[in-house]
């Protein structure tokens, strides 16, 4: 009798320690997810993404009809957008930060990380902190916020499957590294009027107008007697792709606001078939140089670029050789060179 009482306890025990330890189970999954879930499940429900940063930038990221835009829906790169949207997919956990790590990682993230809100069908879901790197650049220390757990206490390291690197490059909040640097993507049948005025050498300013297949070029506002067709056609084709190179990281508001009052050496408006305008305004890059006697003069300090003023105002940085083909119309119709103060002289560049 006694034996059987001790098997009754001794099973009752083990009945309670093994409800206790799924007990512990079951609350230890649920804060491991609450800590590791950052993947978005539905990925095809994210519509709209803000980026923050140490530096105080903002950046929002809205998918409309498909196509990843800015705020205002402006132009911004598919493959940059796309990035963002795989981390998203493919995170995944990597490991935990050691105890004695913890409350130093978090001071270091509380001062400086990557804010990553994350919204679903128009609503917010998640947000990502961003933190170090991990100590063998295999992964990121990160911090979640989540509608459906709320956030984590504790940081941990998070990994894109597949991949041995950083993750915090593909967030970045500065919206000049978000700028489509597509200027001109015209086809021929898009275009209505050209007029490029070179404001150094007035007289290889030109103009030609298309309305559909009766084509006039005009030097100085005076039509040319003869002209290729073939060749203004080919001229109209360089429109098809020209990219600006790079943003502006040079140039501060003043000096910004110094350049726009200067004249520029070249400037190129197009009129669309659609009755739109668009253009750039070229500037020299030029360098302050001081005399001995004091004199201030600014020489130009750039063989391969320029500054180009969009039509939002903005100041982009541009080359040469992608835009000689536009400035330089004399190669595709012919000009009265003789009304060049250099006939020799072909190119659009800063030399003179």
């Amino acid at each position: 009798m006694k034996k059987l009482i001790t098997l009754i306890i001794a099973l009752t025990i083990l009945a309670g320690l093994g409800w206790y330890v799924l007990k512990l189970n079951n609350n230890a999954g649920k804060s491991d997810t609450k800590l590791i879930n950052f993947a978005v499940k539905n990925i095809e429900n994210v519509d709209k993404v803000i980026i923050n940063d140490a530096m105080g930038n903002e950046f929002e990221l809205h998918k409309n009809d498909g196509v990843w835009t800015d705020k205002d829906k402006g132009c911004i790169p598919q493959e940059s957008a796309n990035f963002v949207i795989d981390a998203f997919k493919n995170i995944e956990f990597r490991g935990y930060i050691s105890e004695a790590a913890v409350e130093n990682t978090k001071k270091r993230m509380a001062t400086q990380h990557i804010k990553v809100q994350i919204f679903e069908n128009g609503e917010w879901t998640k947000t990502w902190f961003i933190g170090p790197n991990s100590q063998d650049h295999h992964g990121q220390i990160m911090l979640l916020d989540s509608k459906e757990y709320g956030q984590s206490d504790s940081p941990v390291e998070m990994k894109i499957k597949g991949v041995h690197g950083i993750l915090s490059s593909r967030f970045f909040a500065d919206a000049r590294k978000w700028m489509c640097t597509d200027l001109f993507a015209l086809e021929m049948e898009e275009i209505s009027k050209v007029d490029v005025k070179v404001n150094d050498q007035p007289e290889r300013s030109f103009s030609v107008s298309k309305k559909g297949t009766n084509i006039h070029v005009y030097q100085q506002e005076k039509e040319l007697s003869t002209v290729d067709t073939a060749m203004v056609f080919r001229y109209l084709h360089n429109y098809k792709k020209i990219h600006f190179e790079m943003a502006n990281y040079n140039l501060n508001i003043f000096q910004i606001d110094s350049l726009k009052k200067t004249t520029p050496f070249a400037e190129i408006s197009i009129l669309k078939s659609n009755g739109k305008k668009t253009g750039i305004k070229c500037y020299r890059i030029k360098k302050k140089v001081v005399s001995k006697e004091g004199q201030v003069e600014y020489r130009d300090n750039n063989e391969d670029r320029f500054w180009g003023e969009l039509d939002n105002g903005q100041i982009v940085k541009c080359q040469y050789y992608v835009f000689n083909p536009l400035l330089m119309g004399h190669i595709y119709f012919p000009m009265d060179i003789s009304m060049l103060d250099d006939p020799n002289q072909i190119a659009i560049t800063n030399k003179k």
